[in-house]
């Protein structure tokens, strides 16, 4: 299979020269495999060596492929036509056998030790085959192409479109947001960004947008997802199932009724085709935001297995160019797609709900990069499930070397900026302390309470908040000269205390920074450590040791023992500016892990 794979537009790295270099020749192989695919096919039917009357059963060759399901039954059609009509990848007939699967469950499904039983995926975002490379620890799907596009807007029922001006008045991402959150009869509703690309790629552009207002701007989003929180569908197919107009009773369950929503412009589309057409009295208006629509760009993934044929991956590389004719591409529109790199169609988009001078037409907004995905989904979660953490911090001699290529500032002080810039996503609901260690700190103690673990909102004795009480506390963190690294009896207090106080309903760990291996000769050993936590830890009340080594004289192998005894995971960061992003990814996986348990 190796041979026939295509380059991963997305894929980057340290290694990028090299990834370059193969991706080059990757291309021009790959190039060569679809032009002799097609064209060898198209010399052969004209020379009449393929009977097209004759029977495929026999020779077909077989492609399990799993779509979105708002994609899927265009696929679908697809693959029946190249049936029925016997459309032949060398030679061989294509037997295409099409599965709908919701996107984010079949990238949740990629691990180190999967076997995906199918060879092609076509997940409605490229940001799901970027997150099931994460969870695969290697490049197991490659990009071959991309088969529809959709821009992600805000739909909005007849009343609350006039309110908001529709179609003349024209909004950012966060004007729009804000808006649709300060009028309770707009009502905004989303998928869940854990489990929806369009809520994600929504989410992101609120976030940048907000900060690009500058004050208050990080506060601002923060405040935008939660009210946004307060009204979500679990999946993209349910969203437009809350629309309701203003007057309407509360929805049964848990999700109340929405007069605005956030969805893609083929969701739209459909909404409105059930509703009489795009219209008519009760179907969607779209705003399209003027600072750009993040899309849904539908890749069309390779997924590489060891046993996938020559034959099977020529086929799916002629699938692909079948999914791109026009009969295939009308097949798209007629369901509200686009056509990736082309011009807007604009029936589609009144169909669908647009009208000018909304930007329909104008240039997409720059895909958000995986960070950025990770930092909206991070204060996602965060803000839909409150934090209760505790933070522990090497305060040994050693935090006071300097970072390299950091102008001269110490471990500890680019850990305090690190740790300053993390406290900014939590809201007024989390709950957060600090801790700091070396030998002997305090008398006999390896450790210190610094300050209490409590909500952020809550005022502080003195004045002020526990915010500003933490970010004082960061700010005055200070290495102790001679001091060495009292790792595990400071790690075996922290995790009691975070236990024996768990708080319901929230997210509870204990955060450990440390920057080398336990120093401390009379402490319990680390065989003792881990065995406490195993016996410490309680599934019914979840408490996450979340351990950070920071840079190379860390024992990573260590810190990951100690994490996974406590519940969590254990991560190696060189660079101490990287931790507040390693945080923040560290909830957000440990989050789903345990909704998931």
């Amino acid at each position: 299979m190796g041979r026939h794979s295509l380059p991963d537009d997305a894929e980057t790295g340290s290694t990028g020269a090299v990834r370059d270099s193969a991706r080059r020749r990757t291309v021009a192989l790959a190039t060569a495999l679809v032009l002799a695919v097609a064209g060898g096919a198209a010399v052969a039917v004209q020379r009449g060596a393929l009977s097209f009357g004759r029977s495929c059963a026999s020779s077909a060759v077989r492609l399990d492929l799993v779509a979105s399901p708002d994609v899927a039954p265009v696929i679908e059609a697809v693959a029946d036509r190249a049936r029925e009509e016997r459309i032949t990848s060398d030679g061989s007939c294509m037997d295409v056998r099409v599965t709908a699967r919701d996107s984010s469950e079949v990238a949740a499904s990629f691990t180190s030790r999967s076997r995906p039983d199918f060879a092609v995926w076509i997940p409605d975002a490229s940001l799901w085959v970027d997150r099931a490379k994460d969870a695969s620890g290697s490049a197991t799907v490659v990009t071959a192409g991309h088969v529809a596009d959709s821009p992600v807007a805000l739909g909005a029922l007849p009343t609350a479109a006039a309110s908001l001006g529709w179609p003349h008045k024209t909004y950012t991402w966060a004007e729009l947001a804000l808006a649709a959150t300060q009028d309770d009869k707009l009502r905004l509703g989303s998928a869940d960004p854990a489990h929806s690309a369009a809520g994600l790629l929504a989410l992101s552009c609120i976030g940048k947008s907000a900060a690009a207002r500058g004050g208050e701007g990080a506060t601002l989003g923060a405040a935008l997802a939660k009210v946004l929180s307060q009204r979500v569908a679990d999946s993209d197919g349910h969203v437009v199932d809350t629309l309701a107009p203003a007057n309407s009773p509360t929805n049964s369950g848990t999700s109340r009724t929405s007069a605005t929503v956030i969805l893609s412009e083929q969701a739209a589309f459909s909404y409105n085709a059930a509703h009489g057409g795009g219209s008519s009295a009760s179907a969607l208006r779209l705003f399209y935001p003027k600072d750009g629509a993040p899309h849904l760009d539908y890749p069309y993934a390779m997924v590489r297995e060891a046993g996938m044929s020559t034959d099977e991956s020529r086929a799916a590389m002629r699938f692909l160019t079948l999914l791109g004719d026009p009969g295939s591409q009308r097949a798209l529109a007629g369901r509200g797609f686009r056509a990736p790199g082309r011009a807007v169609a604009d029936p589609i988009v009144s169909a669908a709900g647009g009208s000018a001078p909304q930007p329909y037409a104008s240039a997409t907004a720059d895909p958000p990069s995986n960070q950025e995905l990770q930092d909206a989904l991070g204060m996602w979660t965060i803000t839909v499930q409150s934090a209760r953490l505790t933070t522990v911090v090497d305060a040994s001699g050693s935090m006071a070397a300097a970072v390299p290529g950091s102008g001269g500032r110490s471990r500890m002080d680019v850990t305090k900026a690190s740790l300053l810039q993390a406290l900014a996503q939590f809201t007024a609901e989390d709950e957060i302390g600090l801790w700091d260690f070396a030998t002997r700190l305090d008398g006999s103690r390896d450790y210190r309470r610094l300050v209490p673990t409590a909500r952020l909102g809550d005022p502080a004795a003195g004045g002020g908040t526990q915010r500003s009480r933490l970010t004082s506390a960061f700010a005055a963190l200070q290495p102790v000269p001679h001091g060495a690294t009292g790792l595990f009896d400071t790690t075996l207090a922290a995790y009691q205390e975070a236990t024996s106080t768990y708080a319901s309903g929230k997210f509870n760990a204990v955060v450990l920074l440390t920057d080398g291996a336990n120093e401390d000769p009379g402490s319990i050993s680390r065989a003792d450590l881990v065995a406490r936590l195993h016996q410490l830890a309680d599934p019914a009340k979840p408490v996450a040791l979340i351990a950070i080594a920071v840079g190379p004289q860390a024992d990573q192998d260590e810190v990951r023992e100690i994490a996974r005894a406590g519940g969590g995971a254990g991560y190696q960061v060189n660079d101490p500016a990287d931790i507040q992003a390693v945080i923040l990814r560290a909830i957000v996986t440990l989050v789903q892990a345990q909704h998931r348990a």
